[in-house]
């Protein structure tokens, strides 16, 4: 009967797997972020206006808040690897479908297929690379792969955006379907097999939630995203009313990628030993710097310092606040961690109408104010959450 158990995780760190992880995270990213780079040449291509063709952004997004819970439970007992690698070839067939068909009724179903995957993706991800790691690896194993979100982010969009450019936007599509039956082909090879405990508990969105500490992280952590994504959507607005050159629009999209990859790095050091702490320094610096952009943002120096920051902390809030949802998740992980992708893509969505909201009625130049304020009702959430939510780390004081 021992051998329905799984087998004991080997102290290394499964390096390969980590970094197919992180490049299925980076397709991801991309495919999300893909159509809104390439708006005018969608909308001439399926002949539909731009706000038309925005639809398959927001309708990818809509899709995972819909699906993303029920998905989760129903499939909970398919192979994790299984999991993983059907999904990144679902990735690939929604990619090759939106480069290849001709209307956009078509477009947006391979669109709403690739979110449905995307939602499902976010929500494995995590515990499985909790059940291929070592406990006091997890936090530097999530940094490795989650450095695939910032990479998108920084360079997947805008090489896939550029590609679009110079080859048309279908090339782009095609190129990442390209990309997601390769990703396949290894997870094939790296992903090791990752069997269910016998006795272990079927996923309960309704206990996970009962968790201590659970409820905490899934409102904190989409507050902080909430925030980025207030400011993010409106930063060309702000850097114009700042009398900053347009370049710096670009500069400063370029400045949060690579700062959230340092970010990345110093979460993946410091979250398996001093998370809480970290966690409240990290948020704290990006309140701080969002609150001192209207100040000292007029300039190109002090803007991409104080974005520097910004990026750096949401790269490593990212790392510290799923470590923490796995912790509190305790044997409903899976359940909490679908949770938090829901609330998730919920607080980025209410960041953009918060950040318009702000926009509108103070000004673009206050509009790093408004982002400030969920930041520090999250950090008031990551001070009272010490016992549960966001206790202290194995080198912290316990005091």
């Amino acid at each position: 009967m021992s051998s329905a158990f799984p087998a004991p995780i080997p102290d290394r760190l499964p390096l390969g797997a980590l970094l197919v992880l992180a490049a299925i995270g980076f397709t991801a990213i991309t495919t999300e972020l893909l159509p809104s780079g390439l708006l005018p040449q969608i909308s001439a291509g399926l002949n539909i206006s731009e706000p038309v063709a925005g639809y398959l952004t927001a309708g990818y997004a809509a899709i995972i808040v819909v699906t993303v819970i029920p998905a989760t439970i129903l499939l909970a007992r398919v192979p994790r690897n299984a999991l993983l690698i059907s999904l990144v070839l679902t990735f690939a067939i929604s990619n090759a479908l939106v480069g290849l068909v001709s209307d956009f009724g078509s477009a947006m179903a391979a669109r709403v297929v690739g979110g449905i995957a995307h939602g499902l993706l976010w929500s494995t991800m995590a515990p499985f690379i909790a059940r291929i790691v070592p406990p006091h690896k997890v936090g530097k194993a999530l940094a490795i792969v989650f450095s695939g979100n910032s990479l998108g982010l920084a360079i997947g969009a805008p090489v896939g955006t550029a590609l679009g450019g110079l080859l048309g936007w279908r090339a782009s599509f095609l190129g990442l379907a390209a990309s997601g039956i390769l990703l396949g082909l290894l997870a094939v090879w790296l992903l090791p097999a990752v069997r269910r405990i016998p006795d272990a508990k079927r996923p309960s969105l309704r206990l996970a939630i009962a968790q201590p500490g659970v409820k905490a992280v899934a409102v904190a952590w989409p507050l902080l995203l909430m925030a980025h994504f207030a400011l993010f959507t409106y930063i060309a607005p702000f850097i114009r009313a700042a009398g900053l050159p347009d370049y710096s629009i670009t500069l400063s999209l370029t400045v949060l990628g690579v700062a959230g990859l340092v970010g990345i790095w110093i979460a993946g050091i410091t979250v398996d030993s001093r998370p809480r702490r970290s966690l409240l320094i990290t948020t704290a610096a990006v309140a701080g710097s969002m609150l001192l952009l209207p100040v000292f943002g007029s300039t190109v120096f002090g803007a991409m310092v104080l974005m520097a920051v910004w990026g750096a902390g949401l790269g490593a809030i990212g790392i510290y606040n799923q470590s923490a949802i796995l912790r509190a998740g305790r044997d409903y992980k899976d359940a909490a961690n679908g949770l938090t992708v829901l609330t998730i893509q919920i607080g980025i969505t209410i960041g953009a109408v918060y950040g318009a909201a702000a926009l509108v009625t103070a000004g673009p130049l206050l509009v790093p104010v408004a982002a400030a304020v969920p930041v520090v009702a999250a950090l008031v959430i990551t001070l009272a959450g010490r016992k549960h939510a966001y206790p202290p780390g194995p080198k912290e004081s316990l005091q």
